[in-house]
């Protein structure tokens, strides 16, 4: 980093990875000017192969080009608004992963209710008194109606606030 802040290079070019906002923010911080390209524009000056040294002098080619299209570099604020929706997409997901195994689960042994979360939970209550399902079933039901709330329960509490 001490080399970067003597070195006053005019224009950093960069692809997008997972920490390219965090490094392009250090980067102007220290006066630099940072460029953000997609990696399917910089592809187009790639000669053979794939790796970091074989990737600079595309880069490089790209980033002079006067046509060339950049990736705005996002705030600290904007880039915990984008966790917070990936975040809460990854619980819906989870919780229509966990829903459809224990729908699936409960109507091996004919027991079938209708679409929603709310009536699975009431299906799946209704079944429990039943001594009818083996011990395996069970258990492995429980943990999924357990997983199944908890998931439920979370995002209601706390993801909705995404949303506003």
């Amino acid at each position: 980093m001490k080399k970067l802040h003597r070195k006053q290079t005019p224009r950093f070019g960069v692809e997008v990875c997972a920490t390219v906002h965090h490094w392009a923010r250090t980067l102007i911080a220290m006066g630099h000017d940072v460029r953000i390209m997609l990696p399917s524009y910089v592809k187009g000056y790639v000669k053979c192969g794939k790796s970091d040294a074989i990737d600079a002098e595309p880069i490089c080619e790209a980033v002079q080009r006067p046509t060339m299209r950049f990736v705005p570099v996002n705030p600290v604020e904007q880039q915990s608004v984008l966790m917070a929706h990936r975040t809460r997409s990854l619980i819906v997901r989870q919780r229509t992963l966990a829903a459809n195994a224990l729908r699936a689960h409960l109507a091996e042994f004919g027991l079938v209710a209708n679409p929603g979360i709310a009536n699975l939970v009431k299906l799946a209550d209704r079944a429990f008194p039943d001594e009818a399902l083996p011990t395996y079933a069970h258990r492995t039901l429980e943990i999924l109606i357990r997983r199944t709330r908890l998931i439920t329960e979370f995002f209601l509490k706390s993801v909705h606030k995404v949303t506003r």
